[in-house]
């Protein structure tokens, strides 16, 4: 029987609605319907109506064939397939429900922003007009009947090619308390993700700056890019912040500054960041970043930026699967109060240009790989020695093959030769050209060994014994690029630990090393990595605190803890044969649904030859905790225990329901320099949502 009513229903409305003059079929689904004398066809119970993209829910529709109207009897649900749907109580419209009148309705848009409205006028399938309405998209529960935030207006009109909503006569309230007024007031729609306009502004209190308010204005232009225009008023500065944004068909590109004027300097005051991206012929890439400011305290009195060196930069790359191919030109500016008088004495601008390739030689099989760059960079100074310049041109061939014997061991052995050539400009203490040559021959042996016992416990144990000699012949040249050098679990068994080309490792060593690591079966493990490297003669290579000086090195031991998916402890140290230490350092994860904390120490010895006459010992801790599922909180600290105080501290709040968001914010910088004062700043920002693609609501169930 159901099959039968669904097959009369589609006959009659075909027959009924065809003959329209339309381009489009309708197609009615009903429990049932009747044809009157007076042309009139009347389906009801559980009626669907389906046209183009539009589709009508009802109880009960008549149609008639005279004036081609449709009488709607609810309740009524009708969709446009464009994210917008509109619930009514009764209604009045045409044949195509593109023109007519809803009663006792609301208009859904993106099922995020309501807008409850005695009547809703459709015109012409673009236009959509709401009476005294009520707008908001906070949800309503039976103990929660008034909404957070709410716009009541005489009339709302919608755009739906445009996406936008026009409000006549707006009231902004917050609960049933009015807060403002606006004869006219237009936004964007949930489901528009770009449009010109307002955003939500931010309160902020600064101890340098003073109370004001930012208030940013976006600007479409175009389909593929935009300008923020954000004017920052305070009681003491007048500042234009400004972001451009541009996609093209083959990258991005992205420019932020700002133009100040206040009383913390007697000139005008800028900054411009930039970056860009683009895709060009033959797998090359193309990336830039613009770095640049008027003065060293400009971006921390802001709070644009916390870096304290400027690098501006362009590159062209390209990897391939046997090549690797790099240029660059480099800009460097430092901001650091104790580096500042002596700027002009560092390398500020650099270039370089690199090519790698690889190939498999058959006959000894194995691995090859060879290099060749050019590297320079310069000074401003032209003072001898303090104003030196360096041009390098350097390569490399190197050669390595791995075997697996019988009893699991896995051997390499390899080798190369590099080769580096110098002219040094503006220093009298070395040649203007200088070069040198660097064989360099290497052995390793691993025997990789696990067990799996009954309860589950897998245990994996692996020796490694690494063996390397390296030479030098040739002049001895400066050290630009390789002052400072990292030891740890990535180059344990390398054979060059220094950074750069300036210089190698040299002489006869052996590295022994090993690594244990237990996985549980109820999902946490443990790993521990202990290492020492021995010199057949100690050459004066390294500075102290690097941890490699000596004919013995530091034994270099580190361990990693892992509790489910919550907790992740990682901890490294460096200290000799009496046990003093060098280096330590120790880094603590916490994830739980509600909890996120992270806590990083660490403590290095003083070494004047990396340019740190004290010793460092700090302390960072930031998390974040969900208080409920509105109220989330966070908190970071950097505390010096050298100094005895904070560096840095912050403090924040958010508060986030289904239709708002409010973020408050509270830091703190300790430091004094030169260059840079103590500050504190409080930022307010209130979002709310349902206005625009920015922002997407949680929907929570009502309690009660």
């Amino acid at each position: 029987m159901h099959t039968l009513r669904f097959l009369l229903g589609c006959i009659l409305a075909l027959f009924a609605l065809t003959s329209m003059a339309t381009s489009q079929v309708a197609t009615l689904l009903a429990d049932q319907v009747d044809v009157s004398n007076d042309a009139t066809i009347t389906a009801s119970g559980n009626i669907e109506v389906i046209y183009g993209n539009s589709r009508l829910k009802a109880q009960r529709i008549a149609y008639s064939r005279k004036d081609g109207s449709l009488i709607i009897e609810g309740p009524i649900t009708l969709s446009d397939g464009s994210k917008t749907v509109i619930l009514a109580s009764s209604a009045e419209l045409s044949a195509d429900m593109r023109n007519g009148i809803l009663r006792g309705a609301r208009m859904v848009l993106d099922q995020q922003l309501q807008i409850a409205a005695t009547e809703i006028s459709r015109v012409d399938g673009r236009y959509t007009q709401l009476y005294k309405t009520v707008a908001s998209s906070c949800q309503i529960c039976a103990n929660r009947p008034v909404p957070l935030w709410q716009i009541r207006a005489e009339s709302v009109i919608h755009d739906q090619q445009e996406r936008q909503l026009y409000f006549t006569k707006a009231q902004f309230l917050i609960g049933n308390t009015p807060v403002f007024y606006l004869p006219r007031l237009r936004m964007p729609d949930p489901t528009l993700a770009r449009a010109t306009g307002f955003l939500a502004p931010t309160f902020s209190n600064s101890s340098r700056l003073g109370s004001g308010f930012k208030i940013p204005y976006f600007i479409v232009l175009g389909e593929h890019a935009d300008v923020t225009l954000t004017p920052y008023l305070s009681s003491r500065t007048n500042t234009i912040e400004a972001r451009f944004r541009r996609a093209f068909r083959t990258g991005t590109i992205e420019f932020n500054g700002a133009l100040s004027s206040d009383d913390l300097v007697t000139n005008t005051r800028a900054y411009l960041f930039g970056q860009g991206k683009f895709d060009l012929p033959r797998d090359y890439k193309l990336a830039f970043d613009v770095e640049l400011t008027s003065d060293p305290s400009y971006l921390l009195d802001y709070d644009y930026s916390g870096k304290d060196r400027l690098d501006s930069a362009i590159s062209i790359t390209r990897t391939r699967r046997d090549a690797y191919f790099s240029a660059s030109v480099n800009s460097f500016r430092t901001l650091r109060g104790s580096e500042l008088a002596i700027d002009d004495q560092l390398p500020n601008l650099q270039g370089e240009v690199i090519y790698q390739k690889r190939f498999f030689p058959t006959s000894i099989g194995g691995q090859g790989s060879w290099e060749i760059s050019i590297r320079g960079h310069g000074r401003a100074s032209d003072l001898d020695q303090l104003g030196r310049d360096v041009t390098r041109i350097g390569g490399r061939v190197g050669w390595g093959r791995g075997h697996v014997f019988g009893n699991g061991m896995v051997g390499r052995i390899g080798g190369e030769i590099t080769g580096e050539a110098y002219y040094i400009a503006q220093d009298s203490t070395f040649p203007q050209f200088a070069s040198y040559m660097t064989p360099a021959l290497e052995a390793e042996l691993r025997w990789p060994m696990v067990r799996s016992a009954k309860n589950g416990v897998t245990m994996a144990l692996e020796p490694v014994v690494h063996l390397a000699w390296t030479d030098k012949i040739g002049s001895n040249v400066p050290n630009e690029d390789s002052t400072l050098v990292e030891f740890d679990e990535g180059n344990l068994f390398a054979l060059n630990r220094y950074p750069g080309d300036d210089r190698y490792e040299r002489g006869f060593r052996a590295t022994a090393g090993l690594t244990w690591t237990r996985y549980d079966p109820d999902g946490w493990s443990l790993g521990l990595a202990v290492g020492r490297v021995v010199r057949a003669e100690d050459l004066n290579q390294f500075t102290r605190a690097s941890g490699l000086d000596g004919a013995k090195s530091d034994w270099l031991v580190s361990a990693q803890l892992k509790l489910d998916t919550k907790l992740s402890v990682t901890s490294r140290a460096q200290f000799d044969d009496s046990l003093s230490f060098t280096k330590s350092e120790t880094r603590l994860q916490w994830a739980t649904d509600k909890l996120t904390m992270a806590a990083n120490y660490s403590w290095i010895i003083p070494d004047t030859a990396e340019n740190r006459p004290d010793q460092t010992s700090q302390l960072n801790l930031d998390g974040t905790y969900w208080l409920n599922d509105n109220w989330r909180a966070r908190g970071d600290v950097r505390y010096d225990f050298e100094a005895t105080k904070a560096t840095r501290a912050g403090l924040g709040l958010r508060f986030q329901s289904d239709c708002v968001q409010v973020e408050l914010s509270l830091s703190r910088r300790f430091t004094s320099s030169t260059s840079v004062r103590p500050d504190t700043k409080v930022n307010l920002a209130v979002s709310l949502i349902g206005f625009g693609s920015g922002s997407r609501l949680t929907r929570h169930k009502c309690n009660g």
